[in-house]
């Protein structure tokens, strides 16, 4: 990307810039230095978005602003993930992780630089790409921040491995990763950071906390079979549809009904498919759902009861088979481990202001960010504000939402969130490298 590269490149004649790296205490400051060429390659990864498990210009973007940074890049780590390391003597070996991929979402936000990317899909339908999940903002704050730690070594020693992770969006690009030895090729760290923009927050605000923060979450395919007919003689059929309008319902009880009041859970069937014209009564229909949960017992007890539900509708109908239930997609719940979060949460009041830091509530969206913390790797996840603060306050009033992530019509107000965003990074990435990586991994016991 010629913008990313002519910026790097500018970086031996940028003395002041250098300077201020060395001089400055402010990791605001630092972000600042950086932010206009930031912004450049953020509205150069909008306009260029690409689905998961295709991210190859996006990765060979970042592998390349790394490498010219002095990163140690290795490239096709799960697909098109990208890992670049940086060596600055011994102490804690630290992660900083960001997302690659795209939607498909048609754009509509009219930005000067919204996105017109259509391309075709692995079924290979054409659709439309859109980084509806702000993680264009996300990889643009983790070049700021990458520029300003490999400027700063002074400030900090250990080791900092750095991620371009291909595929959240299904799910599926964290574990590839670690599939494909990431714990073993790459210096293993002591602890990782990632964020995630969202219109929850105003931009410039950050939050946080221990726990739980995002859900786990699995994508469920259900194929319930019939005896399809005529549809002006049902009683010589089996309906699916009806088996599915039925299950439906009866799915909807599971949380209302079946877990106990105050647990988090969400059950959705977000589509159903059946049929072809509308007086032939099909011998198929396809649901599909989506099932949210923090604890594990919920969880086992969410996807029993589904599994229960739809085999007694089926059955109770008469179905020739019982349905045909695939758990195709699937991520843990993510937890922040507490002592980080203790440790962190006060670094991020001190780098932008304990009045731009808040205790952020855990949420049902979900990410794939939890592999690498079921691997061993105790993190600290924070959320980062999106939302134009004056758009913010007007959505307090009833009736006045914001688009939220996923949403066509989603756009984070980017310069306070990618100068936040990179001084948030580079203020926790500072903090954890300190001392020995012995005292780090004691701290978090």
């Amino acid at each position: 990307m010629q913008s990313l590269a002519k910026f790097l490149l500018l970086f031996p004649l940028l003395t002041p810039v250098s300077c201020l790296f060395a001089q400055t205490k402010s990791p605001a400051q630092e972000a600042d230095a950086v932010y206009p060429e930031v912004y450049k390659l953020y509205v150069d990864l909008h306009e260029h978005p690409e689905l998961s498990g295709h991210e190859v210009q996006t990765a060979t973007k970042l592998a390349a602003g790394l490498r010219d940074l002095g990163y140690e890049v290795t490239e096709h780590v799960g697909g098109t993930g990208i890992v670049g390391v940086l060596r600055n003597g011994s102490g804690p070996t630290i992660m900083l992780r960001t997302e690659l991929d795209a939607l498909p979402v048609e754009e509509k936000t009219g930005l000067p630089y919204a996105s017109k990317v259509h391309t075709k899909d692995d079924s290979g339908r054409d659709v439309p790409v859109m980084h509806a999940c702000g993680h264009d903002v996300h990889m643009a704050a983790f070049i700021g921040a990458a520029t300003v730690m490999a400027h700063s070594k002074e400030t900090w020693h250990g080791t900092l491995v750095l991620v371009g992770q291909p595929s959240e969006e299904a799910a599926s690009g964290a574990k590839r990763m670690l599939d494909e030895g990431f714990l073993t090729r790459f210096p293993k760290p002591d602890a990782g950071v990632a964020l995630h923009v969202g219109n929850e927050l105003p931009a410039g605000k950050v939050g946080g906390g221990p726990g739980y923060r995002f859900s786990s979450a699995d994508s469920i395919r259900v194929t319930i079979y019939g005896k399809g007919g005529h549809g002006a003689a049902p009683n010589a059929t089996i309906d699916p549809i009806v088996i599915a309008a039925r299950a439906i319902l009866s799915l909807q009880t599971i949380v209302s009904r079946e877990v106990k009041p105050g647990e988090a859970a969400v059950v959705t069937v977000g589509y159903i498919h059946a049929g072809t014209k509308n007086n032939i009564i099909p011998d198929q229909a396809e649901m599909g759902l989506t099932v949210r949960s923090f604890k594990p017992e919920i969880r086992k007890q969410l996807l029993a009861a589904i599994t229960r539900i739809t085999n007694a509708e089926a059955e109770a109908a008469g179905a020739p088979k019982p349905p045909k239930i695939e758990l195709y997609e699937s991520a843990d719940a993510l937890y922040n481990e507490p002592a980080l979060a203790r440790r962190l949460m006060p670094v991020l009041e001190s780098a932008l202001g304990k009045d731009r830091v808040v205790e952020a509530n855990p949420v049902m969206a979900s990410e794939d960010y939890s592999y690498f913390i079921e691997a061993g790797i105790p993190s600290f996840y924070f959320e980062l504000g999106g939302a134009d603060p004056a758009k913010f306050e007007e959505a307090k009033a009833p009736g006045v939402p914001l688009p939220s992530n996923h949403s066509p019509l989603f756009a984070p107000d980017a310069e306070p969130a990618l100068r936040t965003a990179i001084a948030s990074e580079v203020a926790v990435l500072r903090n954890l490298l300190q001392g020995s990586a012995e005292d780090l991994r004691r701290s978090l016991q």
